[in-house]
């Protein structure tokens, strides 16, 4: 194992793998050559994981049947669940996988000991069950020493076993899709490949194509065609564990038709009170695709999703990389091709393995997160306040990214200040027009007597180990507080040693006008400067001039518009924008 002695686990939610780094090669610890079943069976005190749990499966699906729970990390965020009627902690289940699938690891003579983890996520896990998983480890004895989305670690694995400089050169600028489709999920990152780094776009992941809803699929067609041919009706009862037996074929039938064209499925003695009672049906792989085509349907609508929704073409993407078992499913090959072209493809012959390695690969080279685009609070007069930069390196294990916020108050007459978090929807330089995304907005609580400036404002903004952004704000007179958590950050890997950007001691705010589609803004009145020409013209008209050592207010003119724009009329005293107001000065001159 390599002397850095940290693993890269793939917690995946129907199988798991570790791999570690030997020499210059990725060493994937399989069980007899398959990956380890993310699966737990409870027989009183009796715990038995792995392979042998999935074999007392009646049923495809997550979750919890009977005394067995399949990808108990679904589970994660709950206080508890019942496991065949007994209350059990979910932090617990995981962490008896976890054991599991490292006892098998180590029972590999290159697997060596071992200190700590780079673990790969799915995309759309939030904050709160990645501390939670965090905490299973914990029990299970191994450190986590960094998060990584599973997409974002099988695009490394890739890149680091085809030559990063090769590939860096060859895909600078362009856009780059993964997908893990696995037995539980369809994972999506839209990456793209800028100056030494892989930064994500946008995420996406559904539950509902995963390959065990494939295998259910396949079992529920099975199983209506023999009964057809028998004569039964659907329904005729099964043998117990019979069903457990069919699921198990229908999956290697599955696997088996990526490489024939048909194959035999065959569980004796199924039907219950029958005398023909086996199953035995031959299924080929145009049946096959046919009877999936609606599953298919729908993870290639979540694929084209998530380039519309970011404002892509598929004629955009320069390279696809599928991973997950799915992918060498020969209708999934087939689609891909017809929708980027086969020069644009990339399914490695390892596309189980690949996450796992991709993890292994960084914790081998000490890569870490950094943020992919700024995190930035709105100030008054659209402005933005850069809070955590991009490319700012992620915390790892017992790590706390903290920065504190210097603020006042421009315009308190409604009794709170507003705290609207967002990001630029695009990375690289922001430019004052760049569209941003709202993350979290929060409200404190102001004196609404005092004049502009005068309440003065904090906000601590802290990322975390779990890489949730906390962000809490206070006012100091009024001791009003409120708190933010943001779980979606989007995040790059850095395989390129450059200069990290210098964040100076007060940064300066962005001019933008652009608030994304679809966002709710607010006015925004807080500020990181004493400067007169924040304060909305209209209110800045009835403050005395003294307060700010002037003998006259000067406003500029987009205070003068505010004034007029919100000044009653002279003539009928209705609002300026009333259409009853007829009385422009035109008429009176």
């Amino acid at each position: 194992m390599d002397k850095t002695n940290i693993i890269g686990f793939d917690f995946g939610t129907t199988n798991s793998l570790i791999a570690g780094v030997r020499g210059h090669k990725a060493i994937t610890f399989l069980d007899d050559g398959l990956p380890i079943p993310s699966v737990v069976c409870y027989e009183g005190a009796r715990k038995i994981s792995g392979r042998d749990a999935k074999d007392r499966l009646v049923h495809a699906g997550l979750g919890i049947q009977g005394n067995i729970v399949r990808s108990p990390k679904m589970l994660l965020g709950r206080d508890s669940v019942f496991v065949n009627g007994v209350e059990r902690n979910p932090i617990d289940i995981v962490a008896d996988v976890v054991r599991h699938v490292v006892d098998v690891a180590r029972a590999n003579p290159d697997f060596g000991s071992v200190r700590g983890a780079v673990v790969t996520i799915p995309v759309d896990m939030d904050g709160g069950r990645r501390r939670a998983l965090r905490e299973s480890f914990r029990r299970a004895n191994l450190r986590i020493v960094q998060f990584v989305h599973e997409p974002l670690a099988a695009l490394y694995g890739l890149l680091r076993t085809r030559g990063l400089s090769a590939m860096a050169r060859r895909y600078e600028g362009k856009l780059v899709l993964v997908f893990d489709w696995g037995g539980g999920t369809l994972d999506l990152t839209l990456c793209r490949l800028t100056s030494g780094m892989a930064v994500q776009l946008m995420n996406d992941g559904t539950e509902e194509v995963g390959g065990d809803v494939f295998d259910e699929t396949v079992l529920n067609h099975v199983l209506r065609k023999c009964s057809n041919s028998h004569g039964l009706d659907d329904g005729r009862d099964a043998q117990p564990g019979a069903k457990a037996r069919l699921l198990d074929r229908c999956e290697r039938a599955k696997i088996d038709l990526s490489s024939r064209t048909d194959v035999e499925i065959y569980v004796p003695d199924f039907f219950r009170g029958f005398e023909e009672n086996d199953v035995n049906y031959v299924l080929n792989r145009g049946e096959l695709e046919d009877v999936v085509v609606p599953l298919l349907d729908k993870g290639f609508g979540s694929i084209t999703n998530i380039m519309e929704t970011a404002g892509f073409s598929p004629e955009q993407v320069a390279l696809c990389v599928a991973t997950g078992g799915m992918s060498n499913m020969p209708a999934v090959r087939r689609r891909l091709h017809e929708l980027f072209g086969p020069e644009r493809v990339e399914i490695p012959d390892g596309t189980a393995t690949l996450i796992a390695e991709g993890a292994a690969w960084a914790a081998s080279d000490r890569i870490g997160l950094h943020l992919a685009k700024n995190v930035e609070l709105l100030l008054a007069r659209n402005s933005y306040l850069p809070l955590v930069k991009a490319r700012t390196a992620m915390p790892k294990e017992g790590e706390t990214l903290k920065r504190p916020f210097h603020l006042y108050c421009t315009d308190p007459r409604d009794g709170v200040a507003k705290f609207q978090i967002c990001s630029p929807q695009r990375i690289g330089p922001v430019p004052p027009n760049a569209p941003r995304a709202i993350l979290d907005t929060g409200t404190v609580a102001v004196d609404r007597k005092a004049p502009p400036f005068r309440e003065r404002l904090e906000l601590d903004v802290r990322i975390d180990e779990d890489l949730i952004l906390s962000a809490h704000a206070r006012s100091l007179v009024a001791m009003g507080e409120d708190r933010q958590e943001i779980h979606g950050l989007e995040f790059g890997m850095v395989f390129r040693t450059d200069p990290s950007p210098n964040v100076p001691e007060k940064p300066e705010p962005v001019r933008s006008e652009q608030i994304a589609p679809g966002s709710l803004s607010v006015r925004a009145n807080v500020s990181n400067q004493e400067n007169k020409r924040l304060i909305p013209g209209e209110f800045l008209c009835t403050l005395p001039p003294h307060i700010f050592n002037d003998t006259v207010h000067r406003f500029s003119s987009e205070q003068d518009a505010e004034r007029l724009y919100y000044e009653p009329c002279a003539y009928c005293k209705r609002a300026s924008n009333d259409p009853l107001c007829r009385c422009d000065s035109t008429a009176h001159a």
